[in-house]
C-alpha cells in the first residue's frame, strides 16, 4: 500500500511536522470552510472543453465557439454569474486565442499526474491534477487556471513545492522534463510563469525523504512556529502556541499508519 502524497500535504508538512501530523496521520478534523466555487468549476470545464474540443482543421476558432463551450457548462449558475463568466470567456478568447497565429492543440486537460518515490523502505504515490498540460519543444508546460477574484500569487516556498512534485510526477509519466508551471489568471487576463529546474525535483525529493524518516519512526513531529500559527485549526492542541494544550482525541489513525509501514 503505497503512502499518498501531494503537493498540498507536502506545502502542509513543510509549514510545520506536527500540523501535518495531526490533520493526516491522527485525522482530527478541522473548523475549515470552503465557500461555493460553482461558477469557477464551470470556467474550467467550459475552457477545457474549448481546448479539447475544438478540430484544430482550422488555425484559430471564433468567438462563437467560445460562447458554445460556456453554454454547454453555464447551467445552474445564477444570472449573475452567468454573465459574469461569459465576460469572463470572451477576456480569455482575446487574451490567449485570439493573439496566437494557430491554436496549439494541448496534450492533456482536466488531468491527474501519478507518480512514485521509494524511501526507507516506503513507496510514496504522488498525486496532482492539472488545468491544461501543453508540449513545448524543450519539455512541458502545466497551466492552472485561477478564477478568484484576487490574483494572489502563492508563497514563493509552496509554489517551489508543487514545481518540484509535478517535475517528479510529469517526469516518470510522460519521460519529459517538466519546463514551465504557468497561472493564468481569468480575470485579469495575466500569465505568471515560473520556469522548472531539476533543482525543484531534487528539493522535494529531500523534502519526502525527510518526511518518510518521520512516519518510518513515528517520531520527530514537533511544531514549527511561526506566522501560520495564528490561523491553525490546531493551535488548541499545540504546545507552541497555547500555554496548556489540549489532550489530543482518540483516533483510529494510529493502525493505518502501522499497516502502511509494515508493507
Amino acid at each position: 500500500m503505497a503512502y499518498q502524497i501531494s503537493a498540498t500535504k507536502l506545502q502542509a508538512y513543510n509549514r510545520c511536522p506536527y500540523a501535518y501530523y495531526l490533520r493526516y496521520e491522527r485525522r482530527l478534523t478541522t473548523n475549515e470552510f470552503f465557500g461555493s466555487a460553482a461558477l469557477g468549476t464551470s470556467l474550467h470545464q467550459a475552457l477545457a472543453q474549448c481546448h479539447r474540443d475544438w478540430h484544430y482543421r482550422e488555425p484559430l476558432p471564433d468567438l462563437r465557439w467560445v460562447h458554445h463551450c460556456w453554454r454547454q457548462h453555464s447551467h445552474g449558475l445564477t444570472p449573475n454569474q452567468v454573465s459574469e463568466g461569459l465576460e469572463i470567456m470572451e477576456n480569455y478568447y482575446h487574451n490567449f486565442i485570439a493573439t496566437e497565429v494557430a491554436l496549439t492543440q494541448p496534450l492533456a486537460v482536466e488531468g491527474r499526474i501519478q507518480g512514485y518515490l521509494q524511501v526507507e523502505n516506503l513507496e510514496f504515490l504522488i498525486g496532482g491534477r492539472y488545468d491544461r498540460l501543453d508540449f513545448l519543444p524543450d519539455g512541458l508546460e502545466l497551466i492552472d487556471y485561477k478564477s478568484g477574484r484576487e490574483a494572489k500569487l502563492p508563497d514563493e516556498t509552496e509554489m517551489d513545492i508543487q514545481i518540484g512534485l509535478y517535475y517528479l510526477a510529469l517526469e516518470q509519466t510522460y519521460h519529459q522534463s517538466l519546463r514551465y508551471l504557468s497561472l493564468l489568471f481569468l480575470r485579469t487576463g495575466e500569465k505568471i510563469q515560473f520556469e522548472a529546474t531539476k533543482q525543484h525535483k531534487d528539493r522535494v525529493q529531500r523534502m519526502i525523504s525527510n518526511l518518510a524518516v518521520r512516519l518510518r519512526y513515528d517520531r520527530g513531529w514537533e511544531p514549527s512556529p511561526g506566522e501560520q500559527c495564528d490561523r491553525c485549526t490546531f493551535s488548541r492542541y499545540c504546545s507552541a502556541v497555547t500555554a496548556n494544550p489540549a489532550p489530543l482525541p482518540e483516533t483510529q489513525a494510529k493502525s493505518q499508519l502501522q499497516l502502511v509501514l509494515n508493507l
